[in-house]
């Protein structure tokens, strides 16, 4: 199945460099481009496509408010932002708003193609150098109650939202574990499933707002 793409940047550079990844890769199709946050909501809805890689900065309307009226509409996108560690203030907000992943604009080509096709299958995912400033976000809100629903976890389950919560990927999850990737991804499941999540960036986002991870714990 080949996935829709449309990129969203106010630079054309950086457009065209994020089309020729994504075009290099199997199985992934540029459907549109858009050079703010209007547009993007526009040829969003015009093209329909499956991942929306939409940068957070961007002048007039931004990511996080085009982000805020696609997935307040019907059938929105996967949405997965684009940021530099100079404009990251709004990480919480678009956490909050409901996107599906971080990605920082200086990752390698890889991790955009994981990225896209992560969040084409459902998941989410904040890329690693991103989670820091993430963490340091929540660091001075006050903590919410955790839901009731964290006490339906296995201590095993625990463990890993824990793991998870400090931007680890299934791999990495399972080399600290000491169990293996397939494991992992049951567990993930299953913390989703019980706490009620759509995908493991709304995951991290509970994780820390409740206090089950506190900024700077081992």
């Amino acid at each position: 199945m080949t996935i829709r793409l449309v990129i969203a940047d106010d630079h054309a550079m950086i457009r065209a460099g994020l089309r020729l990844v994504a075009e290099n890769a199997h199985g992934i199709e540029v459907v549109g481009e858009a050079a703010d946050g209007g547009e993007a909501v526009a040829v969003t809805r015009r093209e329909r496509p499956d991942v929306l890689l939409l940068d957070l900065a961007m002048p007039d309307v931004d990511g996080l408010e085009a982000a805020r009226t696609l997935l307040a509409g019907p059938a929105p996108p996967r949405i997965v932002m684009l940021t530099t560690f100079g404009s990251d203030e709004n990480l919480h907000r678009a956490l909050r708003t409901g996107v599906n992943g971080f990605l920082l604009k200086s990752s390698p080509p890889e991790h955009l193609i994981e990225a896209i096709r992560v969040a084409a299958a459902g998941d989410g995912l904040i890329d690693p150098a991103v989670t820091m400033r993430v963490v340091a976000s929540f660091a001075a809100r006050p903590v919410l109650a955790p839901p009731p629903e964290l006490d339906t976890l296995t201590e095993r389950e625990r463990d890993v939202l824990h793991l998870l919560a400090r931007g680890l990927s299934n791999r990495e999850i399972a080399a600290e574990a000491g169990v293996g990737e397939a494991t992992v991804r049951t567990h993930v499941a299953q913390i989703l499933r019980k706490l009620g999540l759509r995908d493991r960036v709304q995951a991290v986002v509970l994780a820390y707002e409740s206090g089950i991870v506190r900024p700077g714990e081992p």
